[in-house]
């Protein structure tokens, strides 16, 4: 048996949304006084430098103890960079607890380097699942639940999936939502709608109407990898924009594809108002005045739901049902009828307001390092509220 430091768990962080979910776990360990040393490591996963700079800025995360700088690369190709990387930071650091969050490549590569070295897993956002396959996602959460010896999840519907998988309930911890703990965090931060849109050199005046604004974001692979689906989506997208004025920070794989495949005029319209890739607050502060979001993201379905903001989810699945059952979420897919009635009956209605989950209190931070502290042998009664 390797000796460990039952003081330090490596908190792994690699693209876009791990930040968000990790920051307040982080701050948490810190500014408490949880007897627990965080070591946090960035793969390197989103390789952007301004856009990751722009997150620790925007989340106040430390800067990481190490960077891989792994970058892109084919599924297979990635997840072996990162494992190649990482299993060194094990043997230096050798933590009690390596801390994975959310489902992306970084999640299973660091989890299968620690189970495989003998150190215990915790799987922050463990149990969700859209059960489609097809998403490397989804392959991601399975194999990551698998191996954890805890599970933080989000809401009941992760219990029921992870016993369904032979989980022991031992293992499983509800927690809520870390997510939302950033959220609402970091809101009264947030610009407003008019100073992101001058930010980026634009007059606020295309989201002056009494009907409100649209936002917009776009990126997976199902959704933009396809010649002929994307063109049909962004022909809806005009078609909304022509009813609401639709703010879209478009992602640079997307952008990418429709130049690629000869799309980009279906990118100008007189009510699209294109902006490059925002930060989390700027993101933050657009979504939580608009009239609704319309999204193919599983963190955007879940904040839209804490800013009770009514969301169209351009997918056939969910992995976060209780946003759809509680919360503000609408599946409209890929189908054109079922976008233009939804909505339709928000800017009747004012849509679905919905109401909070249980746990999505800002406080998850604060219960994952107490089960941490807890598990991992340390005194529960050293963690206070950060």
């Amino acid at each position: 048996m390797k000796a460990v430091d039952k003081a330090t768990v490596v908190c792994v962080v690699g693209a876009r949304p791990n930040y968000m979910k990790m920051a307040p776990i982080l701050r948490c360990m810190t500014e408490s006084k949880a007897s627990l040393r965080p070591y946090l490591v960035h793969t390197g996963q989103h390789y952007d430098a301004a856009m990751s700079g722009q997150l620790f800025r925007d989340l106040q995360l430390p800067a990481a103890d190490v960077n891989l700088n792994v970058g892109s690369g084919s599924h297979a190709v990635q997840t072996a960079e990162i494992m190649r990387r990482f299993e060194p930071i094990i043997d230096e650091q050798k933590p009690a607890c390596v801390l994975v969050v959310g489902d992306v490549n970084s999640t299973l590569a660091c989890a299968l380097v620690a189970v495989k070295a003998g150190v215990a897993v915790a799987h922050v956002e463990a149990g969700l699942r859209s059960f489609d396959r097809s998403m490397p996602e989804e392959i991601n959460r399975l194999l990551t639940d698998q191996i954890s010896d805890l599970l933080f999840t989000t809401e009941p519907s992760a219990h029921d999936n992870l016993a369904r998988e032979g989980i022991p309930s031992e293992r499983i911890r509800f927690v809520g939502n870390v997510m939302i703990d950033s959220v609402l965090a970091h809101r009264g931060r947030a610009p407003a709608p008019e100073s992101v849109l001058r930010q980026a050199g634009l007059a606020p005046d295309p989201i002056g109407t009494s009907k409100g604004y649209a936002v917009m974001t776009l990126h997976r692979p199902s959704n933009v990898d396809e010649p002929k689906t994307l063109q049909m989506l962004l022909g809806v997208i005009r078609e909304v924009s022509a009813i609401l004025p639709l703010v879209w920070p478009v992602h640079p794989r997307t952008l990418r594809n429709a130049e690629g495949f000869g799309l980009t005029h279906l990118l100008s319209a007189p009510g699209l108002i294109l902006l490059p890739a925002q930060g989390y607050l700027e993101m933050l502060g657009l979504m939580s005045r608009a009239t609704v979001v319309l999204t193919d993201s599983g963190g955007v379905q879940e904040e839209t739901t804490a800013l009770s903001v009514p969301c169209l989810t351009l997918r056939e699945t969910t992995e976060r049902p209780v946003t759809v059952e509680q919360g503000t979420n609408v599946i409209v897919g890929r189908d054109r009828r079922r976008i233009l009635s939804a909505l339709g009956e928000i800017l009747a209605t004012g849509g679905k307001r919905g109401r909070s989950p249980d746990l999505w209190d800002g406080r998850a931070a604060e219960r994952i390092v107490s089960h941490l502290i807890t598990d991992l042998g340390s005194d529960p009664s050293a963690v206070e509220a950060a």
